[in-house]
């Protein structure tokens, strides 16, 4: 593979990310949604969904660690492929980088808030299937 094209490889990864989060942050607010209102099936359907879809965006996510060392080694990083390029593509990559920055953050917030309301639902129905633990055994 060329340098031309490794950075174009990279570059569509960065796009494909992009899309890739779009589509992760509605699948999280579907599954937040599903959790609110109990639906059990939908959120199993959700979790493949969502699983297939991490697992995609990870594989790209070595791709681009991979093309990025090939094209500034091992040591660099983005900042350092932003740099290979002109000013009107390389402002382009950069705006493209920090708005898929910007989703990742979103899409963790999002992944805690659902954890979150699944691990509250989960404790509030233990409480009401088993009960109250005792702090002292009764006498």
């Amino acid at each position: 593979m060329t340098r031309q094209q490794a950075m174009l490889s990279l570059l569509q990864g960065v796009a494909a990310d992009k899309a890739a989060y779009r589509t992760l942050l509605g699948l999280l607010e579907q599954q937040f949604e599903a959790a609110l209102r109990h639906r059990q099936a939908r959120l199993g359907e959700l979790a493949q969904e969502i699983s297939a879809l991490v697992d995609t965006m990870e594989a790209r996510r070595r791709e681009r660690v991979e093309l990025a060392a090939r094209l500034v080694g091992a040591q660099g990083g983005m900042e350092q492929v932003f740099a290979l390029l002109k000013h009107e593509p390389r402002a382009r990559l950069e705006a493209d980088w920090a708005e898929l920055e910007q989703m990742v953050r979103e899409a963790k917030a999002c992944g805690k808030r659902n954890g979150d309301l699944l691990a509250e639902q989960y404790t509030i129905m233990e409480k009401v299937l088993k009960g109250e633990d005792q702090i002292y055994e009764p006498v």
